[in-house]
């Protein structure tokens, strides 16, 4: 089989699209399920999340008057990096040979693609709310995206700095997961908020704010495109603790790697469920008067091996 075909179907079936939209669409049932029980509330059955987006895809898609291209490629964009991701965490944990020099460089940047895109296809709608939440969701990317470099910085250079993933899984084979020293935790604790605000949970679901802009973000997006977002946040939802477990608890190498996506992603559904939603000016302050100076502390006790 030629390396074009292999990774065509990792691309395609597993762990690509198909593998990781199911596993996606059954967490967000879960998480429904969780949030319904814990409101006392019986919650979805456990196909609604796969009949919400087989019903968006059926229908039909309105393109807004504005950069229509822009428009429609986003929602696409946004999902085939989630996608890229999940094969490349695959084959860092799996199959050494497949990692590659800058790879863990180019996971972060296509975990940035998700809300540029998710920006840039608001603001192409033209839309005044869709320009609100885009205003929002910009600005809660870059309050983010500081601490969550300057932890991956940290990661990296507890592996004498190689910046490839399967080095870092090594290394933790090695020396022990990352998590299990004071600034490993800082790292874990950086990841779950940032993991909180990529998926636009409470209480950063600032862009999106129902009760105030609408859907904000996805005011006009209508069909396909509607269903390729929300495809891409529950595939998210799946991907970003896997890389959280790549990089920070061990990676991706027995049955334990079940029960460590268990807690975080319990505590994911648990912070959404007992938070309100926090101002664009709080979750700036939060993330550079809180997150960034506890990255920077941890990126000085990794220094001295704690």
């Amino acid at each position: 089989m030629s390396n074009y075909l292999k990774f065509l179907l990792e691309f395609l079936i597993f762990p690509g699209l198909v593998f990781v939209a199911i596993i996606g669409l059954l967490l967000s049932w879960l998480d429904r399920k969780i949030s319904a029980r814990l409101q006392w509330r019986v919650g979805p059955p456990w196909y609604q999340c796969f009949a919400d987006i087989i019903k968006l895809f059926g229908k039909e898609t309105i393109i807004p008057q504005g950069r229509k291209l822009i428009f429609l490629l986003a929602p696409i964009v946004s999902a085939i990096s989630v996608i890229l991701i999940s094969v490349l965490l695959y084959n860092a944990n799996f199959y050494p040979q497949c990692s590659f020099l800058g790879d863990i460089i180019l996971v972060i940047y296509l975990l940035a693609l998700p809300p540029l895109m998710t920006i840039l296809g608001a603001s192409a709608s033209k839309n005044p709310l869709s320009s609100v939440g885009a205003s929002r969701e910009m600005t809660l990317y870059f309050a983010y995206e500081l601490p969550f470099v300057i932890v991956t910085i940290l990661l990296i250079m507890k592996a004498h700095g190689s910046i490839r993933l399967f080095e870092l899984i090594n290394y933790q084979k090695t020396h022990g997961a990352y998590l299990y020293s004071i600034s490993g935790v800082i790292t874990f604790i950086i990841y779950l908020f940032t993991m909180q605000a990529k998926l636009g949970y409470v209480p950063f679901d600032i862009a999106e704010a129902e009760q105030e802009i609408m859907a904000g973000v996805y005011t006009e997006y209508s069909g396909f495109a509607l269903a390729m977002f929300k495809l891409t946040k529950a595939m998210l939802l799946f991907v970003f603790p896997m890389f959280i477990i790549t990089l920070v608890w061990g990676g991706i190498n027995s049955i334990s790697t079940l029960w460590k996506f268990a807690i975080i992603f319990i505590l994911t559904v648990l912070v959404k469920n007992t938070n309100p939603r926090v101002r664009i000016d709080q979750a700036l302050k939060f993330f550079w008067l809180g997150m960034t100076p506890l990255a920077i502390l941890g990126l000085i006790l990794g220094l001295y091996k704690l």
